[in-house]
């Protein structure tokens, strides 16, 4: 028994003519919002809001940076004013402090990378190796 798989899932229903159910609200809402704004502010004192609400319905329904509406970047950006932020500063040596503070910098530097490298011993380097090895059998059987 076979068994039809969908395809295309990304892809939106056009439902009213050329518009997906979103874009036409994205329309409507716009509209109806100009309408109101129009109505209650008159023409003169209301083309600036009437221009904003026109112009970010028609972002919302038309605009997509990196093919993803446009919906997703507001959200995003509004995400990033509202969270904390972790700034991370790290003090950086100076190598113009002395001839005998910055030489042992450099040892303390030097002791620091073999013992780095004393930690990578037989067994798991012999580990790491082994992992390489398996790596490369594998893609060799994927490509025969």
């Amino acid at each position: 028994m076979q068994f039809k798989v969908p395809q295309f899932l990304e892809i939106e229903d056009k439902i009213f003519g050329p518009f997906t159910f979103k874009e036409f609200v994205y329309l409507a809402g716009g509209a109806g919002l100009c309408f109101v704004l129009y109505k209650l502010l008159g023409f003169l004192w209301g083309a600036i809001p009437i221009l904003a609400a026109a112009g970010l319905a028609l972002a919302l329904t038309f605009y997509r940076p990196n093919n993803k509406p446009f919906i997703n970047m507001i959200e995003a950006g509004f995400s990033y004013f509202i969270k904390d932020k972790l700034y991370i500063w790290k003090r950086r040596k100076s190598k113009a402090s002395g001839g005998k503070e910055s030489k042992a910098l450099g040892e303390n530097e030097r002791r620091e990378m073999v013992e780095n490298g004393a930690r990578l011993g037989g067994n798991k380097l012999r580990d790491l190796a082994w992992s390489l090895d398996v790596l490369d059998l594998n893609t060799h059987k994927d490509n025969k």
